[in-house]
C-alpha cells in the first residue's frame, strides 16, 4: 500500500508541475501578482510529494519488499543495508526518480530562499525549472516507473551489480546528481532573463550561488567517481576518458568558465550574452550525460539502460530544451547589450581568456566523446578515441589556464598593466621555477610531464596565496595577518579552490611521469624487487565476506629491512550475481601509495601480482576536496548567499520589445 501511494504522490506532483510550469508564466506576462505567487506553494509542495515518493522506494529496498520489480532485479536479503540504501539509486528508474527529487529541491530551495528576486523574474524561474520537472515526471510515468508490481514475487532477489557495491559509488551519484541537476538553476535563470530580455549586475549575483554550489557538488561527485575507478577496479589508474567520465567532466567545465563570466557581469555588466550561453549549454551538457548513460548508445559499468526508446525520449528532453532555449537565445542576444569596457590587459580580459581556454578544452572532449559514435552511425566504421588523443589534445588548454590563472587574479579591472600585476608574483614564480629544476633533478628523464606539471602546480598555489595576501593592503605583517583573518570568505574561498586546482595539477602530473609498475608471477615466500621496495607474497587464503566470497592475499612490502606495509588485495566472487570484482590493497601516504593487486593462479604455482608505487596519488583528491571546501567557504560569504544588492531591483522588468 505504501509503494501505491508514493506512486500516486508522483502523479500529483506531475499534476502540480503543470500548474506551476504555465500559471506563473502568464501571471508574469501579464503582471498579475496572484498567479505569479502560485510558483511558490506549487514548488515546495512539489518537494514534499516527490520527497515522500522517493521515500517509499527506499523503504521498499531496506525492507527487501521483492513484490515491486525493481527492488526484485537489484537488491537482496543478504546485502548489507547501506547497499539496500543505495541500490535505489543504482538502477535506471531509481536514479531517475533522485534526479527528478533533487529537481524539486532546487525549485522548492529557489521559492524558499529567493524572497529578494524580483517578483516578475522569480516566477519565470519557477516556470521554467517546472517545465523541466514536466519533462522528467513524464519520462519516468510513462517509460521508467520504479512502482511496477510482480504478479508473484519471488522469495530473494537478482541482487545489485557488485561493481556497486562499494561505499565510493554508494556516494558518487547524489552527489554528482546534485550538479548535473544544480545547473538546471542556472539554466532556468537564463531562460527567465532572456524572456525578460534583463541581464544586469543583480541578475549574475542572483545566478552566482545556484552555479556555484552545482559546481562543488559536481567536484565532489567526479572525485569520488575517479577515487573509486583507483582502488575498486584493480587497473591502477583513476581517469579512462571514458565517454560516461568525460559526460560529468564537460558541464563541470562549462560551470567553472559560467562562474568566471559571471564574475564579469556582475562588475562590469559585459560578456552578458556569452554568460546566458553558457548557462544553457552547461545544462544541454548535463542532459547529454543523461543520454550517454541511459540511452544504449554505449556499454559501460555507468549505464543504466539500453532501451532504446528511453534515449529517444531523452534525446527529445535535450533537443527541446537546449534547442528551444538557443533559439531564443538567438532571438533576445541583441537585447543583452554590454556596458562595460575594458582594455586588452585588464582582469576582464583575462576572465575572457580563461572562458575561451575552458570552452575549447570541453569542445575538445565533446569531439573525442561523440566522434566514434558519429563515424558508427554515419560511416558504419568503428573508430576508438581513447587516452592519447585526450592527453594529446586537452592537456594544452589546461596547461594555459594554469598559466594564466594567477596573473589574472592579480590584474586591475577595466585597465591593467602586466607588469605591475607581474611585480607580486615574482617569488611565486621564483618557487615554481624551484620546484622545476627540483622535479627535473628527481626524475628519470623519460618525461617532461612530471617536472613542467610541478612547476605549474607550484605556481598556482603560490599564486593565490600572494593573491590572498596582496588584498591586506600595505604596512607591518602583524596588522596584515589581521586583516587576512577578516578578508571576504568569498576571498578566501577563492584562494583554497585555486590551490586545490594546482595541487591536482601536482598529483596528476607526478603520478603519470614517475608512476612504477610491476606485473609478474609471485611464487609464495619469494621476494621480488619494485623501486626501493621488496615486495614478499606472503600466503593466499580462502575468506568468506557478508555476502560474496572472497581469495585473499597477504603482501609484505619492506625498505631497508622494515616492513612498511601489509596489504591484503582480494579477488572476490558474488554468487548471486555471479560476477567476480577485484579489490586493490592501498597503503596510503602524504607522498606516495603503494598499490597491489592479486590476479589468477598461474600453472606453475604462483600467483599473478601487479605492484605499483603512485607518487603523490592522494594530491589528486585533496585537490579535488580542497575545490569543493572553496566553493562551499565561497557560499558562506553572506554577500553571496543572498545575492547582495538583490533589493535593490523592487520594480517589475519589461520584456524586451
Amino acid at each position: 500500500m505504501l509503494t501505491e501511494l508514493g506512486h500516486f504522490a508522483l502523479v500529483l506532483g506531475f499534476g502540480l508541475a503543470l500548474v506551476q510550469m504555465v500559471v506563473p508564466l502568464i501571471g508574469a506576462h501579464k503582471g498579475w501578482r496572484g498567479w505569479m505567487a502560485i510558483g511558490d506553494p506549487a514548488a515546495v509542495s512539489q518537494l514534499i510529494l516527490v520527497g515522500f515518493s522517493f521515500a517509499t522506494l527506499v523503504h521498499a529496498f531496506v525492507v527487501s519488499d521483492f513484490s515491486l520489480r525493481l527492488v526484485y532485479e537489484n537488491s537482496h536479503s543478504a546485502k548489507p543495508m547501506i547497499y539496500k540504501i543505495a541500490g535505489t539509486w543504482g538502477n535506471h528508474e531509481g536514479s531517475m526518480l533522485l534526479w527528478l527529487l533533487i529537481l524539486v529541491l532546487f525549485g522548492g530551495a529557489a521559492s524558499l530562499f529567493g524572497g529578494n528576486l524580483p517578483a516578475t523574474l522569480k516566477a519565470r524561474v519557477l516556470a521554467v525549472q517546472a517545465s523541466v520537472s514536466v519533462a522528467f515526471y513524464a519520462f519516468i510515468l510513462f517509460t521508467s516507473n520504479p512502482f511496477l508490481r510482480l504478479a508473484v514475487p519471488p522469495l530473494d532477489g537478482q541482487d545489485l551489480n557488485p561493481l556497486l557495491q562499494d561505499p565510493g559509488l554508494a556516494f558518487h551519484p547524489p552527489f554528482l546528481y546534485l550538479g548535473y541537476v544544480g545547473l538546471s538553476m542556472a539554466f532556468s535563470f537564463a531562460v527567465a532573463a532572456l524572456i525578460e530580455g534583463k541581464v544586469d549586475a543583480a541578475w549574475a549575483r542572483w545566478v552566482r550561488p545556484w552555479t556555484l554550489a552545482a559546481w562543488v557538488f559536481l567536484t565532489v561527485g567526479i572525485a569520488l567517481g575517479s577515487w573509486w575507478a583507483y582502488y575498486e577496479l584493480g587497473w591502477g589508474g583513476f581517469w579512462f576518458w571514458d565517454p560516461v567520465e568525460n559526460a560529468s567532466f564537460m558541464p563541470w567545465l562549462l560551470a567553472a568558465a559560467l562562474l568566471h563570466s559571471a564574475i564579469v557581469v556582475e562588475k562590469r555588466e559585459a560578456l552578458k550574452s556569452w554568460t546566458i550561453l553558457l548557462a544553457i549549454l552547461a545544462f544541454g551538457f548535463s542532459l547529454l550525460g543523461t543520454f550517454i548513460v541511459r540511452s544504449g548508445v554505449l556499454t559501460s559499468v555507468h549505464s543504466f539502460a539500453s532501451d532504446p526508446t528511453r534515449g529517444v525520449f531523452i534525446l527529445a528532453i535535450l533537443g527541446v530544451f537546449t534547442g528551444g532555449s538557443l533559439v531564443l537565445f538567438t532571438m533576445r542576444a541583441g537585447a543583452m547589450e554590454a556596458k562595460g569596457l575594458f582594455g586588452m590587459v585588464s582582469r576582464e580580459s583575462a576572465l575572457v581568456l580563461n572562458n575561451v581556454l575552458l570552452a575549447v578544452a570541453t569542445f575538445v572532449v565533446f569531439i573525442g566523446t561523440i566522434w566514434p559514435l558519429l563515424a558508427e552511425m554515419v560511416f558504419q566504421r568503428t573508430l576508438s578515441v581513447g587516452p592519447p588523443f585526450f592527453d594529446a589534445a586537452f592537456t594544452p588548454f589546461f596547461v594555459g589556464l594554469a598559466v594564466i590563472l594567477p596573473v589574472g587574479g592579480m590584474l586591475a579591472w577595466k585597465r591593467g598593466k602586466i607588469g605591475r600585476a607581474m611585480r607580486p608574483l615574482i617569488p611565486a614564480l621564483a618557487l615554481a621555477l624551484a620546484a622545476l629544476l627540483l622535479g627535473y633533478a628527481l626524475g628519470t628523464g623519460r618525461s617532461a610531464v612530471g617536472p613542467i606539471g610541478v612547476m605549474l602546480g607550484t605556481w598556482v598555489v603560490a599564486g593565490a596565496a600572494i593573491d590572498l595576501w596582496t588584498r591586506t593592503g600595505r604596512g607591518p605583517v602583524a596588522g596584515r595577518v589581521g586583516r587576512l583573518r577578516r578578508l571576504p570568505r568569498a576571498d578566501w574561498g577563492k584562494a583554497v579552490a585555486h590551490s586545490g586546482l594546482g595541487i591536482t595539477i601536482l598529483g596528476i602530473a607526478a603520478i603519470t611521469a614517475w608512476q612504477q609498475e610491476d606485473i609478474r608471477v609471485a611464487n609464495l615466500g619469494e621476494p621480488f624487487d619494485v623501486g626501493a621496495y621488496e615486495v614478499t607474497l606472503q600466503a593466499v587464503d580462502e575468506v568468506e565476506g557478508p555476502n560474496y566470497l572472497s581469495t585473499m592475499a597477504t603482501i609484505t612490502m619492506d625498505r631497508g629491512g622494515r616492513t612498511v606495509a601489509t596489504l591484503t588485495p582480494e579477488r572476490r566472487r558474488y554468487p548471486v550475481a555471479g560476477m567476480p570484482t577485484t579489490e586493490a590493497a592501498i597503503h596510503n601516504g602524504f607522498l606516495r601509495d603503494l598499490y597491489v593487486v592479486i590476479g589468477e593462479p598461474q600453472a606453475s604455482g604462483g600467483w599473478a601480482v601487479r605492484t605499483y608505487i603512485k607518487p603523490f596519488a592522494n594530491w589528486i583528491w585533496g585537490g579535488a576536496i580542497l575545490m569543493g571546501l572553496g566553493g562551499m567557504i565561497s557560499l558562506s560569504d553572506r554577500r553571496l548567499r543572498v545575492a547582495a544588492g538583490a533589493a535593490k531591483s523592487k520594480s517589475t522588468a519589461v520584456p524586451a520589445e
